[in-house]
């Protein structure tokens, strides 16, 4: 009875120790999922990229530029220059606009054509702003205008004010109205519009024009 007693403890003892290693080993996670004790590769952060400052248009960066402008039955060729140099266009400089004009129309039958209006609004801005526009510069006369048929011209000079000191360029707006006469003799006309746009560089400094 003794020797059954006590091999009854040994198993019971056996059964007890196999059942908390099943507990421990379910307890922790399995030797393949640990990753072999390494530590995770770091990943290499991505260049951060800086688009680099786009240069400012100026058509006037040669000093002067040439266009072809059509308004109906007229076509006009514009000259625009100014006499002060790129680099003293700044924020607070008087920057002088100078234009010559000359048109032709067709069919050509005699008839002439007048420059009655010229208006020049120059618009600053810079690469994420447009500011106010400043106040418009007219030149108009009494009816029917300037004779502007080739071989005779039309020259106007408008000048740009100050800007705001942050500007980096300036859009200026031309807007030019001709009358045409309807026939050789005729004191009836017809009315005609073109426009034109110029975008020129504000350079930096201290608005100084120097001497």
């Amino acid at each position: 009875m003794g020797s059954a007693a006590a091999r009854g403890k040994v198993v019971s003892g056996v059964i007890a120790i196999g059942s908390a290693l099943i507990l421990l080993t379910g307890c922790g996670a399995p030797p393949w999922a640990q990753g072999g004790g390494q530590e995770p590769a770091p990943t290499s952060a991505a260049p951060s990229m800086t688009a680099a400052p786009q240069p400012v248009r100026n058509d006037l960066s040669s000093g002067s530029t040439k266009r072809t402008l059509t308004a109906g039955a007229v076509g006009a060729t514009v000259d625009y220059w100014s006499t002060l140099s790129m680099d003293r266009w700044t924020p607070t400089a008087l920057k002088p606009v100078s234009l010559s004009m000359v048109t032709t129309v067709t069919p050509d039958d005699g008839q002439k054509v007048y420059l009655q209006r010229a208006t020049m609004t120059a618009v600053p801005g810079n690469a994420s702003q447009s500011f106010s526009p400043l106040p418009a510069q007219v030149d108009q006369t009494d009816a029917p205008g300037y004779l502007v048929l080739s071989p005779y011209s039309y020259s106007q000079t408008f000048n740009v004010g100050e800007v705001p000191a942050d500007a980096t360029f300036v859009t200026l707006q031309f807007t030019f109205e001709y009358l045409v006469q309807s026939t050789p003799t005729s004191n009836e006309f017809a009315k005609q519009t073109a426009s034109d746009t110029l975008t020129v560089a504000i350079a930096g400094g201290d608005g100084s024009t120097g001497g």
